[in-house]
């Protein structure tokens, strides 16, 4: 009888320890399932963020392009009243070019630092050559009075406007996903996959927000 009562003590002992060991394993498997849900929650996150403001980039690329492709009208236009003013003149051009490339730099990288300061800079430059020869327009009232410049100077500053409305929409769409991928637990998953910071657009200098103007 006390062999017997020994073997079912024993035998209930090692069930609860099974029932132990099975409840802990499945504790430990659902723990996973969380936390892999988690993680993926925040990689996708991460990866629709990103994907985001490179695309809300890809409007402020639109509109630089189309203010690259006035900026020659103009010159040629101005060319034929301000013969006197050909430094200014190739300054714009010179000026114009840079900020091409700097463009094309950044819509390969939005975001990137690098980038992003090269381009501040180089529309700085081109604003501020812009600016000089607008002034200088001023004292040449054909020059003032010629359809083509009207027409393109109103094109220039739509345009102006466009990639106002288009940097503001790209740094809304950095600063979330910047702030997503500083705070827990996506900061993790960040560190771990390399979802770097990324840079605003900046108004360098006073001079970039104020579009280029004149009255005609």
């Amino acid at each position: 009888m006390g062999t017997l009562t020994a073997i079912l003590t024993l035998q209930v002992y090692l069930y609860l320890q099974t029932e132990q060991i099975m409840g802990f394993l499945i504790f430990l498997v659902m723990l996973v399932l969380i936390a892999g849900v988690i993680i993926m929650n925040a990689y996708n996150s991460l990866v629709t963020l990103r994907n985001r403001f490179k695309n809300a980039y890809s409007q402020i690329d639109v509109q630089l392009q189309r203010r690259y492709d006035l900026i020659p009208n103009l010159v040629e236009t101005a060319k034929g009243y301000m013969k006197h003013e050909r430094e200014t003149l190739e300054a714009v051009i010179t000026a114009r070019n840079a900020a091409m490339s700097a463009n094309s730099r950044a819509a390969r990288n939005p975001g990137d630092p690098q980038a992003m300061q090269q381009l501040e800079s180089a529309e700085a430059v081109l604003t501020g050559s812009l600016d000089r020869l607008l002034v200088l327009s001023e004292a040449y009232p054909d020059l003032k009075a010629d359809q083509t410049m009207v027409r393109v100077m109103e094109e220039l500053t739509s345009t102006e406007n466009r990639v106002a409305f288009a940097r503001q929409a790209f740094n809304d769409a950095v600063t979330v996903y910047n702030t997503k991928r500083e705070v827990f637990p996506s900061n993790l998953i960040a560190g771990s996959f390399n979802f770097q910071s990324a840079n605003l657009l900046e108004e360098a200098t006073p001079e970039m927000r104020i579009a280029p103007r004149v009255t005609f």
